[in-house]
């Protein structure tokens, strides 16, 4: 048999990541040929690429001809950031501008992931022309980031969008899900932050948005720059653990509020707001409830299945 395979290619990076593997089902399973590409977790499923490695990125891309590339691949959890900088810095900086080089030769939109992290907090909701201003060294290399693609591909867009959660292959994937285990087992207090202000976003509306920026970039090349997209739900960690408990029936009186700036760790934005209504004036966006979204995340962790009555009917 011929398999029909559609006329439109997209090219992904860190198609293996909790974001890339939506982005690649997304185009996937909407009329286009999608291609991933990772490193560690690559095989069998997309092609293994090291993104530092040029002579690799240059061959894939021209191989394929891609008419978008959705960079996705990155080091983003900021402790790590601060304890590897040059390692975070070669991903997140260098990488991310040879891609957007290799990308304008082949005349490929790139859409580059940034992050939420690249304002200090101070004065939200940002829209995509107010100063950046990151306070810690992952906002820094994702900024750096966003400028090396910008400047080395005209056409591209930088799309920021703050923290992430949705179908987990492990719980310490998202920084939403890993509160999981501390919801469920009540037998002992858990002390959550209650201090930074987050607006939790599902992956699969985010690889929405790309796939619908990219479809609009096809008809009109004036689509390019920089966009912001974010849930509209705002939530401290701790408000999440008790909306999971909630979604769950789990008790939650074993949840502790810490309303103190944190001390440990990479330093975080009070509230990093994203404003949306620049894709939201195209037309673009997609947004998930929480409650339900979080829900279909974290079905398969739940450790004791007799919920499964009292939750779901």
């Amino acid at each position: 048999e011929d398999v029909d395979i559609p006329s439109r290619r997209a090219l992904i990076t860190g198609a293996t990541g909790l974001l890339g593997r939506a982005v690649f089902k997304e185009f996937n399973e909407n009329n286009w040929n999608a291609v991933g590409c990772g490193y560690r977790r690559a095989q069998p499923r997309f092609e293994q690429i090291n993104l530092l490695d040029s002579i690799a990125v240059h061959d894939i891309i021209h191989d394929f001809q891609p008419h978008v590339i959705v960079h996705c691949a990155a080091e983003r959890r900021p402790d790590v950031v601060e304890s590897q900088p040059d390692a975070a810095s070669q991903l997140n900086v260098a990488a991310s501008g040879n891609l957007a080089k290799e990308a304008a030769g082949v005349g490929a939109f790139l859409i580059y992931i940034s992050t939420d992290y690249v304002f200090d907090g101070t004065s939200p909701p940002y829209k995509e022309t107010d100063v950046p201003n990151p306070l810690n060294l992952y906002g820094k290399t994702k900024l750096e980031g966003e400028k090396a693609v910008l400047e080395n591909n005209e056409g591209a867009a930088v799309l920021r969008i703050p923290v992430l959660y949705g179908e987990v292959e492990r719980l310490e994937e998202s920084a939403v899900t890993v509160m999981f285990d501390k919801v469920q087992f009540s037998n002992k207090s858990a002390n959550m932050d209650h201090w930074q202000q987050r607006f939790p976003t599902n992956v699969k509306d985010v690889a929405t948005v790309c796939r619908q920026l990219a479809e609009k970039r096809m008809l009109d090349p004036s689509v390019k720059g920089t966009f912001h997209w974010s849930g509209n739900e705002q939530m401290t960690k701790y408000e999440m653990a008790c909306a999971i408990a909630d979604a769950f029936n789990l008790p939650s009186s074993h949840l502790r509020p810490i309303t103190d700036c944190p001390v440990v760790g990479a330093l975080r934005p009070r509230n990093a707001q994203l404003d949306c209504s620049k894709l939201e004036m195209l037309g673009i966006g997609q947004r998930t409830p929480f409650r339900a979204g979080i829900k279909e995340s974290l079905w398969p962790f739940l450790v004791d299945k007799r919920w499964r009555q009292t939750v779901f009917h």
